[in-house]
Parts: structure tokens; C-alpha cells; sequence
């Protein structure tokens, strides 16, 4: 069995109870909007006790669409780990693209549905597979704060690249890179925390990458939160890369 065969089966397996248990946690971390709400992220009252994380969010998602936009063509995208969908409705900003959002999250695909869902936007639940798109190639991979439920990222993004067109790109943001030397302290931060919001089994499906593992891979690091401008700044924590097949 090759390693990309085994990465499809995990993530087969663990999304029977994956799914689930993610929306718990979401609940409970008080992530899930109204659909009111979400039509206007990621603006959001400044009340909200996840208001600076959705002003993070709203400038990495400027960044991503100002440089897709200065590709002067029609994009296919592919967003995996949609979620509730703002982001992928946020795309078609990009002139005559079409936008595919993908979750196993099936409560926020409903609402994605219900708040976004328009002609060139289309919403799937399911958990990422390159099968699901044997007939179709994307010009740009998009995960946004998603790729740290996936085990591998080599696995996922030999994945990705099947389904990707000559030239597509994957983007990868809104999610920590570590040093090699403190992914095993992130992964013991991350088990106190689900411990500590009764979701200990959460754990088990977070993982925790280091920033070594893109090295195999054609990448390039266009936000570097290290850079001592950032640094300084503390406002935006993760690195943006977009890896060429």
C-alpha cells in the first residue's frame, strides 16, 4: 500500500466520528455563527470573543485574493475545509472564477449552502479525496486554518497536486508552522487544551507540522510571521505558502 493510499484510508476512517466531534468543539468554543453572522464575515461585532482572531483572518484573506486577482484570469478553486463557507464566497471577488468549498462538516455546509450558495459557488460534505475529482482540475488548493487535520502534509499535498491543473498552486494559511524542536510542546499545549474543554479525544485528530516539512516541496513562504516586522507587530501569527506542483 503506498503512503498516498494509506492517507485516503485515515482520513476515511476518522471522518465516521470526526465530523461529529468537531462541530462539539466548535459549539463550545463558541465558533459557530448565525447565519447572519456569517453573511458578513469576517467582519463580526467587536464583542465577539473571537473578534482580533477574525481580524487576522480578514487581512490574510485580503492578501490571498489581492495576489489571485493579479493573475488577470479566471481561477478554478478548490478550498478544503471550508467550514461555514465566507471564505470561498469571498473568492468569487476574483472575476469570473468558480469556487468549490469542501468540509466534513455538514451543520456549517448547510448553512454555507443557505447564506452563499450562488452558480459559480458550489458546497460539498465530505472529507478531502483526489478521487472525488477525477474529471476536474483546479487552478489553485486553498487550505485556510484546515491543514492541521490532516496527519501528513507530504500525503496531502501529493494528494492535492492530482487534482491540480498544469501551474495550480496550493495555498496553505491561517495555520502555525512550527520549528521542528517545539512541535512536541505544541502537541502537549493542544492536549491540555482539549482537556481542558472536556473534548479529550479531539487531540488525536490535530496535528501539529513543522515548517521542515514543506522542505521535499516547490514552495514559497509569502508571509512570514518570523520576519521581524511581524515580530514586532504580533497581529498576525501564520505563515501564508503557496507550493507549485
Amino acid at each position: 500500500m503506498t503512503e498516498l493510499n494509506r492517507e485516503i484510508m485515515e482520513v476515511e476512517a476518522q471522518g465516521s466520528d470526526f465530523g461529529e466531534l468537531y462541530i462539539d468543539v466548535r459549539y463550545k468554543e463558541k465558533r459557530v455563527l448565525s447565519d447572519g453572522q456569517v453573511m458578513f464575515l469576517p467582519d463580526i461585532e467587536a464583542t465577539h470573543i473571537h473578534f482580533k482572531e477574525w481580524q487576522t483572518r480578514k487581512r490574510s484573506a485580503q492578501r490571498l485574493i489581492d495576489y489571485l486577482k493579479e493573475k488577470n484570469k479566471p481561477l478554478n478553486i478548490l478550498e478544503i475545509g471550508c467550514g461555514n463557507g465566507w471564505l470561498s464566497s469571498k473568492l468569487l471577488t476574483i472575476k469570473n472564477s468558480r469556487v468549490t468549498g469542501l468540509d466534513i462538516n455538514e451543520p456549517e455546509i448547510m448553512q454555507a449552502k443557505r447564506v452563499f450558495q450562488k452558480d459559480n459557488l458550489e458546497f460539498i460534505c465530505g472529507s478531502f479525496e483526489s478521487r472525488m475529482f477525477l474529471n476536474e482540475r483546479f487552478d489553485v488548493i486553498l487550505f485556510a486554518a484546515s491543514i492541521q487535520y490532516f496527519p501528513s502534509v507530504k500525503s496531502i499535498l501529493e494528494s492535492a497536486f492530482l487534482c491540480l491543473n498544469k501551474n495550480g498552486e496550493v495555498h496553505i494559511m491561517d495555520t502555525n508552522f512550527y520549528p521542528p524542536n517545539e512541535v512536541a510542546d505544541a502537541a502537549k499545549r493542544t492536549e491540555e487544551y482539549y482537556e481542558m474543554l472536556g473534548y479529550p479525544e479531539m487531540a488525536a485528530h490535530y496535528f501539529h507540522h513543522a515548517i521542515n516539512d514543506l522542505q521535499p516541496f516547490n514552495y514559497k513562504i509569502l508571509f512570514n510571521p518570523k520576519r521581524l516586522i511581524n515580530k514586532i507587530s504580533k497581529k498576525d501569527p501564520f505563515y501564508w505558502v503557496v507550493v507549485k506542483h
